[in-house]
């Protein structure tokens, strides 16, 4: 009976409930960060007048964003005109700079000068080349008014001057078509003043050389043939070398891009100079002068193959420098235009 009893009284007795698990206190919610402004000051660099106070700009604003504001205040001042600076004697700021990086506090005070009416450069390019592609032909066609009337329209009996005219097309009409469709331009604009320097020495350059071997008068290499064949196989190699170039620097900057990258020698066989130069497009570019000079023997032609090379050198010494200071493991074995020389 006891037996019974207690199995009754323990099936009658309910079990006592389990707790449950605390829940667990809700975390509060993060802060947002605070953004710290700037405030942006924009002064005449020769007048020290001050133009524009900009308020609440973003610290990742780039300093195309300022120029942009700039614009809104002043229409005329677009921003391909303007040049920003930290300090009056200091280099122009350039347009990918972010605010936030550069060497200012909170409130930061821009130099700004006027770059006068700009150009594109690749209209600066077509204008350069267009002109000495036309004034060449006005020569070897002898249009009125440039040699004896009894010139006019006549044509040289000299094979070499029909080759110069040929080659001397071929180097520009190459150049219109890279500048159109190879040539990734990194700078925007230049100033439209520069255009009449730039145009001006181009096409005299072309009207000297072109007065000369297409002269009735002219006469072809003191050695013949053979002086004239080796100076066109100059010419078409390195007018060949210099078109690979162009194409290896375009494959090495996607579009819109503006990261730099070490230029290195492909399969291309002309591109293997890169091992030694680091502006090999300069290199071909004054060897295919110098075959221009052998094949005409003319010393307008190498005059302006000495100043060419004397211009090339010292962009191609500028660049070099570039390169060196981007990369700390740039080739040390480049030169900068003429392998181990120069």
């Amino acid at each position: 009976m006891d037996v019974l009893a207690l199995e009754a009284k323990s099936a009658t007795v309910p079990e006592p409930e389990k707790k449950s698990a605390p829940r667990p206190k809700p975390k509060p919610p993060k802060k947002a960060k605070r953004t710290v402004f700037f405030e942006v000051e924009i002064v005449d660099k020769k007048t020290k007048e001050k133009l524009l106070l900009l308020d609440k700009v973003e610290p990742t604003a780039t300093i195309l964003d300022i120029k942009a504001l700039f614009h809104k205040s002043y229409p005329k001042w677009y921003p391909a005109r303007q040049s920003l600076r930290l300090d009056p004697k200091a280099k122009c700021l350039r347009d990918e700079d972010v605010l936030q990086t550069l060497p200012v506090g909170t409130t930061a005070s821009f130099y700004f000068t006027d770059l006068g009416p700009q150009l594109t450069w690749g209209t600066v390019f077509l204008t350069e080349c267009a002109g000495p592609l036309i004034i060449y032909l006005m020569f070897y066609f002898r249009l009125p008014f440039i040699y004896s009337p009894k010139y006019d329209f006549t044509s040289s009996k000299q094979w070499v001057v029909h080759l110069a005219s040929m080659c001397h097309s071929f180097h520009y009409i190459k150049r219109i078509l890279e500048t159109l469709f190879v040539h990734r331009i990194s700078h925007g604009t230049m100033p439209l003043r520069n255009i009449f320097k730039n145009c001006g020495y181009y096409w005299c350059s072309a009207a000297w050389m072109a007065y000369y071997i297409n002269h009735p008068l002219y006469t072809p290499p003191y050695y013949g043939q053979q002086q004239v064949n080796l100076g066109l196989y100059i010419f078409l190699f390195c007018q060949v070398g210099n078109f690979s170039i162009h194409m290896t620097l375009r494959n090495l900057k996607m579009p819109g891009s503006k990261t730099k990258k070490i230029p290195y020698p492909t399969k291309n066989p002309f591109t293997w100079i890169f091992w030694l130069v680091s502006c090999p497009n300069y290199t071909y570019e004054v060897g295919s002068w110098i075959g221009f000079t052998v094949m005409t023997q003319c010393v307008p032609v190498a005059f302006f193959t000495l100043v060419a090379f004397i211009q090339m050198t010292v962009w191609a010494r500028g660049k070099h420098r570039s390169y060196l200071k981007e990369f700390r493991d740039y080739p040390t074995l480049r030169s900068s235009i003429l392998p181990f020389i120069l």
